[in-house]
């Protein structure tokens, strides 16, 4: 299937999620340009081909994690076509027994559901309950994309803002890990 790429926040919102107005709220205000392609709702890395074409490049893979008493919530970022081993960042951030979180931890510390797990979700952790872990291989990307908290669109930002303007205006200091 082939996607429109549209620049900027949709022209009509009417039938806009408000947590998705809130993701082109920030970053409109933080002056970061960003494409958008609007498409069915996209659950999985392979659904997501078909977005990659159009923005000419990978999804980035968000995954929500915590450690075994759910007491430390991870948002690892990484690139989408790379297998993710749990001993691998288990150990380069020092917390044993790491697995998915929960659909209820997600949506209550970030406001997103699975299939729309996205870094735009920490500008909804206030409390800074959720540690952002960021694989290097990411930062050699010009370019990354994502879904706005909805998995029904997805946007394309360049990685300089968001490393020097969205993480920075939302606070939280991210890890750099090597996966």
């Amino acid at each position: 299937m082939e996607y429109t790429v549209h620049f900027g926040r949709p022209e009509d919102s009417t039938r806009r999620l408000d947590k998705e107005l809130r993701v082109y709220d920030l970053l409109d205000s933080l002056g970061i340009e960003y494409h958008r392609v609007d498409h069915e709702a996209l659950e999985t890395m392979e659904a997501c081909i078909d977005v990659d074409a159009a923005f000419e490049l990978s999804m980035c893979k968000n995954l929500f994690l915590c450690n075994a008493q759910k007491t430390k919530f991870y948002l690892l970022l990484m690139p989408g076509e790379k297998k993710f081993k749990t001993k691998d960042l288990s150990k380069q951030i020092d917390s044993a027994r790491l697995s998915f979180g929960s659909s209820e931890d997600m949506e209550g510390l970030m406001d997103i559901t699975p299939g729309s797990v996205t870094v735009m979700g920490l500008m909804n952790d206030v409390e800074n309950q959720v540690q952002l872990i960021i694989d290097e291989d990411l930062l050699k990307e010009p370019y990354l994309a994502c879904h706005p908290c909805i998995n029904t669109s997805s946007i394309k930002l360049r990685t300089e803002d968001l490393l020097n303007k969205l993480i920075p205006s939302i606070g939280h200091k991210p890890i750099f890990v090597k996966l």
